[in-house]
């Protein structure tokens, strides 16, 4: 965006400065990306940048490191990827149903200590995960469910919440409730109104906040490596152990498809949170 004619050349300065620095940030936290992508194409079993590579011969060029993360049976990406997707699948309906539920009851004016509730509700969040994986295991393990995949889904459910509340209590902020008293007042029942009116209009910061929690999950390992076992190792587990003890170029493989999926989730949770500001300025 170009600055007026009018502004003063010190502004200008300040401008473009700060532009250049957000640049050079930008650049700082994505320039790996830029290493990990050729990488997982190399032909040759060893991390680094060969010869042909670097001369763009496309014999150094190879997707056999994708193919040894899908059939492979020399590293289990396999058992890895389903568990992963089994636990963050269940995980995220988990934490969606509470976090939408915790939002709506925080966004009603009736509601109580609102403060210590969203304080409560969001300690995931700021409480740091070495503490929390301690406590998870503890808990888990004295009931039974240590290294079992509902002991996960449901330490990822508590993790994943969090997120679902913030943005739909963001999608609420500037609800008009008056649609909800008139459907109540035509006679509809509060489920009904829920699902036929509230529902559609909060579906955006909803879907955002599942796939927040997707992510979460699917990219977790610190309160996994606490109560995995070794059926319940999850892609990030799996990822932690091969570069503790094999470091392979499948590693690199893997992640280059955890980033074009978070870019894509990421992506997807913008488009929807636009939407979602698009139906609020209709609604008023």
């Amino acid at each position: 965006m170009s600055l007026p004619n009018y502004t003063a050349w010190n502004y200008r300065i300040w401008h473009y400065t700060y532009l250049t620095i957000c640049g050079l940030v930008f650049f700082f936290l994505i320039a790996p990306l830029f290493i990990i992508l050729p990488l997982s194409f190399n032909a040759e079993q060893y991390i680094h940048f060969s010869a042909g590579m670097l001369a763009l011969d496309p014999d150094a060029f190879s997707l056999r490191w994708y193919e040894d993360m899908i059939y492979g049976t020399k590293n289990p990406w396999g058992l890895a990827a389903k568990n992963s997707i089994i636990i963050a699948f269940f995980a995220t309906i988990g934490s969606t149903i509470l976090g939408t539920v915790a939002a709506l009851g925080l966004s009603s004016r009736y509601m109580p200590y609102k403060a210590a509730f969203m304080a409560l509700l969001i300690s995931p969040m700021i409480v740091p995960l070495i503490i929390s994986g301690t406590a998870i295991f503890f808990f888990m393990a004295k009931v039974g469910l240590a290294a079992t995949h509902t002991g996960i889904i449901l330490a990822h459910i508590i993790l994943g919440t969090p997120f679902v509340v913030i943005t739909v209590t963001a999608t609420l902020t500037g609800f008009d409730h008056s649609v909800t008293r008139a459907a109540a007042s035509l006679g509809s029942n509060p489920v009904n109104t829920f699902m036929k009116i509230t529902l559609p209009l909060i579906l955006p910061g909803v879907i955002s906040g599942a796939l927040f929690a997707f992510v979460t999950s699917f990219d977790e390992v610190v309160v996994v490596l606490f109560l995995a076992g070794l059926e319940n190792t999850t892609i990030p587990i799996q990822m932690w152990v091969g570069l503790r003890e094999q470091l392979s170029p499948t590693i690199m493989a893997v992640a280059t498809c955890l980033i074009i999926m978070s870019t894509l989730i990421l992506v997807s949770a913008e488009l929807l949170r636009r939407r979602s500001e698009r139906l609020r300025g209709i609604n008023r």
